[in-house]
């Protein structure tokens, strides 16, 4: 299989997810702001996606992912559809009896979030409506190991664009059927996100019909003692502890983060919230993408005991993140005004939202190699289902951003936050890569001299012309009147550096073909 190919497929889809996700935040920006009323809906928010990284995208995936690989590569599609069986049974109920704590106990959650909220009351409503989120997202979570072991990419990587439609139907229908109601017209946002959840279950349904992998789910008795009683099941909730704990420690780290936020003043959680959103972007198009690619790909060598075929894939993972991530933190840190104020400076997002969130942005920028490279590399443990080491590299990144946080967020406010995010994210990543190359999971090939300077000299050439653009113009000036235009010239400002990038990489010798056909 060219995993370049399947990589690009995740990557396109994820960024169509990207884009609708932008409509998205564009929409409520201008509608709320960065106000009250959005710090409450984004507090809410987070709760049921904190859950879902827990039990979903993390230490569920982390666990189900590689075994489901290894049993499909050692005992085949009988004894695999048992194990999915089994697997969909516990999560079932699982999630329910989480949605239900969880709506009982919003109030403390919520406090535990952001205590500083002016609006708490409306947070708990919110947080309440949201919860059942959480067991739809991990539902959706076991249908895309499922898929992504099958290597049908395409449906798992378009399933977030439906949350983000439903999200930009709620902003755009049902904020002025709510207020015609008389309703808090930001109650119509909880109620998408519901909505969406759902619909993501629903459209992955079909494909695990496809592929004669839909979980046969066991609602009775005895059909969850037997489920219960699958060996499958133990060994991923034997794996799923340290990856629980992992995952709490980097959930952990957001809880407190925004909980200093919420006493920073009104509108600092919103302005993280959207630097988080652009860092997102290409944190999803490049980490979350190879992430999904290499993890099931990595998972069958370790089964294959194809060491050196494990490496080299870890390294084909490495360059791309190199190659396309840094050009992408150099633009988060020289050209943050003109992408939020071209994405969100409308209505009653101001220009000093812009300024404040563009600040926190540059943060980010500082550690977005870091950020893309923790999705390359923790697959390179989860794969061989070693999930403590992450974890105690994460523990230990842990304190090291909350005592960063010390030392920045006094200095820098809201932009401290995001450094320490940042910084802290390079040293994870950078003791994920030793202990790789400890154990000699990862043996880097020839030529990474060489590429690490040709791709620094051309992030050089983009970043200058970024600089220039930046500084030359008055993005927010151009102002809400000339949003089309602002667009425009923004595209042509990133297409320009784009091009550039690319031509100084060729000029100084760059080998495309052996650096993108793997596999």
């Amino acid at each position: 299989m060219n995993l370049l190919k399947a990589a690009s497929t995740v990557s396109l889809l994820t960024l169509v997810s990207r884009v609708t996700g932008l409509v998205r935040d564009q929409l409520i920006a201008a509608q709320f702001g960065a106000g009250a009323l959005t710090d409450a809906f984004n507090v809410a928010f987070r709760l049921p996606n904190l859950l879902r990284r827990l039990f979903a995208e993390g230490a569920f995936a982390q666990a189900f992912v590689p075994l489901l690989a290894e049993t499909r590569e050692r005992e085949g599609d009988e004894a695999t559809q048992h194990l999915i069986d089994a697997v969909a049974t516990v999560l079932l109920w699982a999630l329910v009896a989480t949605s239900l704590l969880g709506i009982a106990a919003a109030p403390i959650l919520v406090w535990l979030l952001a205590a500083g909220l002016q609006d708490f009351d409306l947070a708990v409503l919110m947080a309440r409506w949201m919860f059942p989120y959480i067991g739809c997202m991990s539902l959706v979570a076991l249908a895309a190991g499922i898929l992504n072991t099958w290597r049908r990419f395409a449906v798992p990587a378009f399933t977030p664009v439906l949350l983000n439609l439903s999200l930009i139907a709620a902003a755009w229908l049902g904020v002025p059927w709510f207020e015609r109601l008389g309703l808090q017209p930001i109650l119509a946002l909880a109620g998408g996100v519901v909505l969406g959840g759902v619909l993501q279950l629903a459209w992955q349904a079909p494909a695990l019909r496809r592929i004669g992998k839909l979980p046969r789910l066991g609602i009775s008795p005895a059909a969850v003692r037997r489920a219960w009683s699958h060996p499958g099941v133990h060994r991923i909730l034997a794996l799923m502890a340290p990856a629980l704990l992992g995952v709490s420690v980097a959930q952990l780290s957001l809880l407190i983060n925004t909980q200093i936020a919420s006493h920073l003043g009104v509108g600092a959680v919103s302005w993280l919230f959207y630097a988080d959103r652009l860092m997102e972007f290409p944190t999803g198009l490049l980490g979350v993408a190879l992430g999904s690619v290499l993890l099931p790909q990595l998972a069958a060598a370790r089964g294959r005991g194809d060491a050196q075929g494990y490496s080299s894939l870890l390294d084909w993972g490495l360059r791309l993140v190199l190659l396309l991530a840094l050009p992408c933190a150099v633009a988060l840190l020289v050209f943050p005004e003109p992408l939020i104020a071209v994405l969100f400076h409308y209505g009653a997002f101001t220009a000093a939202d812009v300024m404040q969130s563009a600040i926190a942005l540059r943060g980010y920028g500082c550690g977005l190699l870091g950020l893309v490279a923790i999705k390359v590399l923790a697959p390179g443990f989860y794969a061989s289902q070693d999930i403590r080491t992450p974890v105690r590299i994460a523990i230990g990144v842990l304190v090291a951003t909350q005592c960063m946080n010390l030392v920045f967020v006094p200095w820098l406010g809201v932009a401290g936050l995001a450094l320490s995010i940042g910084l802290a994210a390079l040293v994870n990543a950078g003791l994920l890569l030793r202990g790789l190359h400890r154990r000699k999971a990862f043996v880097p090939r020839p030529g990474w001299l060489r590429f690490s300077a040709q791709v620094l000299l051309a992030c050089a050439v983009l970043g200058l012309l970024l600089y220039g653009a930046g500084r030359g113009i008055d993005w927010i000036a151009l102002g809400q009147a000339q949003r089309l235009a602002r667009a425009g010239l923004m595209a042509a400002v990133l297409g320009a550096a784009a091009l550039a990038y690319l031509l100084t990489l060729r000029a100084s010798g760059l080998r495309w073909r052996q650096l993108l056909h793997h596999g």
